[in-house]
């Protein structure tokens, strides 16, 4: 296996256990440099990313090269200053709903401009690459209205939804439209991860007024996954600020999360008031059809014949998000190319054969009380506490209400889970949660992305 081979299917197994924005921001431009003797030398963009990688994802690093190459038995890291596009390029989230075959250049995050620079824009998220179904339509929709007249229409745009549903593409797209409608214009996309460790940087280096001079001057500031803010206070501050001077200047701002700005734990009402005082939409998981007219477009752009019983396959065993049908589809891809033979129905089933029996494999009570917890930042122990604090309650009667719907439990045996509660709390916990999901899409979308979770945990 060519060690780009080897990287791509790394690369697919981190991508399905980080946050998009972890692994946009951290695993952008890096690269295999050498593979001799079980040592794996990884290359990276800079200093900060090298260190990043060695004391945070080290460990899932070794975990993914060792199952897809056994015979790695050391991992390195190098900087180097150009890397092949093939991070950026193969394997960044959102990339899910673009058509077309053409190859672009490896993308950037930081301040771009029309004027100069590198622009931090994948040139391949246009509004014309973007798969549109029912579950879509009225954020793109509301995209192209703030690309036509930024600063105008819809201001801020917070665009919310699960993971690998299409929010980076729709944001980039916007970003795309306006550079090529009004070249003068001076732009700003980064993750919301990306700029708590800037503004960390700068206050380390006592270099703060350029940190605010760089991003409270752009016409358009495109931030990614703005959830991440939860409990950083000074990021709140310093982003606070940024927001109302970008406003003031006529500048257009976008926001993506995995949540309306109401369901994000620990951010400031001033914050929260702001997002919401523009637009906002949400993007649902694709439908059968159109999760089939993606893999048919993705299919195409990486010159791959599909039969028609493959794609309704793929799309039918994967349903979550778009992720898992770019990572099967890949997965089919590498099978293919080193068996040299076309993906046909019977190879494919056998390819996905592992990857569909763990999506399906039921999580236990354990898990769905960590993943409630870690949604809603909070405690397992608060979760089975007898605490009736507010922020306590609505994630427990989330727990009991996932683990009576995900794993039919009784309601004894979940009131055992949560710290011995009576059975008939739990009855009440669980009905109360059923009708809200009803009437209250907030909620609806925050269990959506809990159990996602639950899957890729």
């Amino acid at each position: 296996m060519k060690n780009e081979e080897l990287w791509r299917v790394v690369l697919g197994e981190l991508e399905v256990t980080l946050s998009r924005a972890s692994f946009s921001t951290w695993f952008r431009s890096t690269s295999i440099l050498t593979l001799e003797n079980g040592k794996a030398v990884i290359g990276v963009p800079n200093a900060f990313t090298k260190e990043w990688l060695q004391n945070k994802y080290h460990d899932a690093i070794v975990q993914a090269l060792r199952k897809a190459l056994p015979l790695v038995s050391e991992v390195a890291y190098e900087i180097v200053s150009r890397h092949p596009p093939l991070a950026a390029e193969e394997h960044g989230e959102d990339q899910s709903e673009e058509v077309g075959g053409e190859k672009s250049s490896p993308t950037h995050e930081g301040m771009t401009s029309s004027r100069g620079g590198v622009l931090s824009l994948n040139p391949r998220y246009t509004f014309a690459r973007f798969v549109v179904g029912s579950n879509n339509e009225l954020a793109r929709a509301a995209a192209v209205a703030v690309a036509t007249t930024p600063g105008v229409a819809y201001n801020p745009l917070f665009i919310y939804g699960g993971v690998g549903l299409g929010k980076t593409h729709l944001m980039q797209a916007i970003g795309n439209e306006i550079l090529k409608r009004s070249s003068g214009k001076t732009l700003t996309y980064i993750t919301s991860e990306r700029f708590t460790s800037e503004l960390v940087e700068a206050i380390r280096t006592q270099q703060t007024n350029g940190f605010k001079n760089r991003y409270r001057t752009t016409d358009l500031f495109l931030v990614d996954d703005i959830q991440f803010f939860s409990g950083k206070e000074r990021s709140q501050e310093e982003f606070f600020h940024t927001f109302n001077a970008i406003q003031q200047n006529g500048g257009q701002i976008v926001i993506t999360a995995d949540r309306p700005p109401r369901a994000i734990p620990m951010i400031e009402d001033r914050l929260r008031s702001r997002f919401e005082g523009g637009m906002l939409v949400d993007i649902q998981p694709p439908d059968l059809e159109t999760r089939m007219a993606i893999i048919r477009s993705k299919a195409i752009e990486k010159h791959v014949t599909l039969e028609e019983a493959v794609i309704h396959f793929i799309a039918s065993h994967f349903t979550t998000n778009i992720r898992e049908l770019e990572g099967a589809l890949n997965r089919i891809i590498a099978h293919s190319e080193l068996s040299n033979t076309p993906p046909t129905l019977t190879s494919v089933e056998e390819s996905l054969e592992g990857v569909i029996a763990a999506s399906h494999t039921r999580p236990s009570a354990r898990r769905i009380l960590e993943a409630v917890a870690r949604f809603y930042d909070v405690t397992t122990e608060d979760l089975t506490s007898p605490s009736r604090r507010k922020e306590f309650v609505v994630p427990r009667q989330i727990a009991a209400f996932l683990m009576r719907e995900e794993l039919k439990a009784s309601y004894p045996s979940i009131g055992n889970e949560l710290g011995g509660r009576d059975h008939t709390t739990v009855m009440h916990a669980c009905n109360k949660i059923d009708g809200l999901t009803k009437r209250d899409d907030a909620l609806r979308q925050s269990i959506t992305l809990i159990r996602e979770r639950l899957y890729t945990m």
